[in-house]
């Protein structure tokens, strides 16, 4: 029963987070928690789980040609450093307060993209010089700091960055977060507490499973409905995620 309670967790959490861009670990890990887990514990087991989400989206990606290739190397590069500096140091790190400032962060971003009507609805090339590569690349090197380090919502910063910074649109957005973000950042961050803490490995199969089949399904999704629909889910999740955080 306790298996069957991980994959339709999982399932659903990952299915939302495929479609509006982050936010599997509102719903995944706490209930990894509920169900006995140490925090340590069920943050290395979460973020194990969250790669299968990345694998699952890409699967859906790969056939859309959604990715572009300078962003795939500024993400891994400047990302991947930010994730197990962030994982490494979580495990000394009291949470509580990080969860509140990012809880208020995460509404910051949903409020904003709802002010915003166009934001993210075209792709209108922006800051690709270097100047704005190096500023883009130390805003993402942060995010994944705060990737490593906290429990939901920071692939959500990832995605409204590159749709505010460079200007791609949410579906393209969406894209890079699922692949990169799920597969690599998530993957460093699991390795990184995986080595540091312990992983609780009766409980990923159902884990992985949901997380691959949500994933798959919410990468459909967010194709075949489109940027405007993105954006509402986007919106959604980071106001549902915001909140969380904030009360606890």
């Amino acid at each position: 029963m306790d298996q069957f309670i991980l994959f339709i967790i999982s399932l659903l959490a990952n299915l939302f987070s495929a479609f509006s861009g982050g936010g599997a670990g509102l719903v995944q890990l706490p209930a990894i928690i509920f169900l006995g887990l140490p925090f340590g514990t069920a943050l290395a087991t979460h973020k194990v789980a969250s790669v299968a989400l990345g694998l699952g989206a890409t699967l859906r990606h790969w056939r859309e040609d959604s990715l572009e290739r300078q962003f795939v190397i500024l993400l891994l590069t400047t990302g991947l450093p930010g994730a197990i500096i962030g994982a490494s140091l979580i495990l000394h790190i009291p949470d509580r307060s990080a969860e509140i400032a990012l809880g208020c962060l995460t509404l910051g971003l949903g409020l904003y993209s709802l002010l915003r009507k166009a934001l993210g609805q075209s792709c209108q090339p922006l800051h690709r010089d270097r100047q704005g590569l190096l500023i883009g690349g130390a805003g993402l090197f942060f995010i994944g700091i705060l990737n490593g380090s906290l429990t939901s919502g920071t692939g959500l910063f990832v995605t409204l960055w590159l749709v505010r910074w460079f200007g791609l649109d949410y579906k393209r957005a969406v894209a890079h977060t699922l692949v990169m973000v799920g597969i690599f950042w998530n993957g460093a961050g699991a390795t990184t507490l995986g080595m540091l803490g312990n992983i609780q490995w009766s409980w990923l199969p159902a884990l992985l499973l949901g997380s691959l089949v949500g994933g798959y399904c919410g990468a459909h999704l967010s194709i075949v409905k489109g940027n405007r629909w993105i954006k509402r889910g986007f919106e959604i999740v980071t106001l549902l995620v915001g909140s969380k955080l904030i009360i606890g």
